[in-house]
């Protein structure tokens, strides 16, 4: 069996190319979005939870672009 390749919010941040600052917002505030391990006090994250970033960094944007009555295509 494979072992899992587990990563850091750290590297989420780097791989979705936004401020890690954001990513641990989300990776606060949104309890769907848990830690896979944990070594000590450092959380470790699979790619469903860089998946659930990137779905929940979407929503955001949408979410502002229509409160500032931005909406694409109108």
């Amino acid at each position: 069996m494979a072992e899992p390749h587990l990563i850091t919010a750290g590297v989420i941040a780097t791989e979705l190319c936004v401020p890690l600052h954001r990513v641990l917002y989300l990776l606060r505030t949104r309890p769907h979005i848990r830690p896979a391990a944990r070594a000590g006090s450092l959380r470790l994250y699979d790619r469903r939870a860089v998946a659930l970033v990137l779905a929940e960094l979407n929503f955001m944007a949408t979410h502002r672009r229509r409160a500032f009555g931005r909406e694409g295509g109108r």
